[in-house]
């Protein structure tokens, strides 16, 4: 993988807006902001090039529906083959690394295992996702929308997961053999350690990442088990952000899960399932001291973004960092591997 292109002048206006709210969503911005322009995005796409040269001759953009001052002039300036004023200062705000450490491993990386669209709680399209993670030099991404338990997160019932499962062939087959789209789901595991999400729709899925996200203070002597059923459920891949813990961020802290973390890495181990290295910066999942059990009881990893919006894909720099720290070398991580090997460690 690669850190994120510069821009180049000139731009289109949609590249440019496009880049904007990339930059935005990296540094955790205002989803307001990135909503105003991708709406503006939106509305330009339904306008002839002439039209659009047209408006902005005569200043007459603001008059279409989504476009306010801000767009109005970052669409001007592009257009006039510009550099748009707001791209330069986010750019300068947010275009530089995540972070200096991991680098060489960030770059060994190949593909991500927890990403979301707006299918369930993600903030745009499978489309506009599946572009940022080219962009940024990814192989491979596993689309891994929430199953139907988690209703606040409007997870997909069997029908809906159905749908997408056909959106992903068509964009397949759209985009080439540059780039796969696995299909996957975060699942949920419900309290008795069963996978939300029906056997015959799991076994058409390229890859199940497992997570917990209700009872989370549960006594470790009921998380425990409920975890390793999930684990030892022959269609689980992926253990994703094991504690649940929050560090920072919007929605406040939240102490991590306690269970038996020697007992579910073991099983883990055991049943071919990779540890989640949870890039985001708000969880930090699993703690430092549980990836080093976890390391030297000898198991697999990935290093994933959980990524809810196209700018939230480059924060797997991040989750390398960490995993540097620990001595966590590319051939133990999944996300590393090119897409075959990861389809047949997964069984598909």
């Amino acid at each position: 993988m690669e850190q994120p292109p510069a821009p180049e002048a000139p731009m289109s206006p949609i590249e440019a807006l496009r880049r904007i709210c990339f930059l935005l969503e990296r540094g955790r911005e205002s989803s307001y902001r990135v909503d105003a322009f991708r709406k503006a995005s939106d509305a330009i796409t339904l306008i002839t090039d002439d039209e659009l040269t047209e408006r902005v001759k005569a200043g007459t953009l603001k008059q279409i529906k989504g476009i306010g001052d801000s767009s109005a002039a970052i669409i001007g300036q592009a257009a006039r083959g510009e550099m748009p004023t707001y791209l330069a200062e986010t750019e300068k705000k947010h275009g530089g690394p995540l972070t200096t450490d991991g680098a060489e491993l960030y770059a060994a990386l190949r593909g991500d295992l927890h990403s979301h669209s707006n299918w369930s709680d993600g903030g745009s399209p499978i489309e506009e996702m599946v572009l940022a993670a080219v962009q940024l030099g990814q192989e491979w991404m596993a689309l891994t929308d929430h199953s139907p338990r988690l209703k606040i997160a409007n997870g997909l019932s069997r029908e809906r997961l159905a749908d997408q499962l056909r959106r992903v062939e068509a964009i397949n087959a759209s985009v080439g053999d540059s780039f796969t789209l696995l299909k996957g789901i975060e699942v949920d595991i419900n309290l008795d350690g069963s996978l939300d999400q029906d056997e015959d729709m799991l076994a058409q899925l390229d890859v199940v990442t497992a997570s917990i996200h209700s009872k989370l203070r549960q006594p470790a002597f009921e998380m425990t088990p409920r975890m390793l059923a999930a684990v030892r459920h022959p269609r689980t891949n992926v253990l994703a952000h094991c504690t649940g813990r929050l560090v920072t961020g919007g929605r406040g802290t939240r102490p991590p899960s306690a269970f038996d973390a020697e007992k579910v890495f073991a099983a883990c181990l055991e049943n071919d399932v990779a540890v989640e290295i949870n890039s985001r910066p708000e969880r930090q999942d699993p703690p430092d001291e549980l990836i080093v059990l976890a390391r030297d009881l000898g198991c697999l990893f990935t290093i994933d973004s959980d990524a809810h919006a196209p700018g939230q894909l480059d924060m797997k720099s991040l989750g390398c960092a960490r995993a540097e720290q620990h001595g966590i070398w590319a051939e133990r991580i999944v996300t590393t591997w090119p897409v075959d090997d990861v389809l047949a460690w997964a069984g598909r």
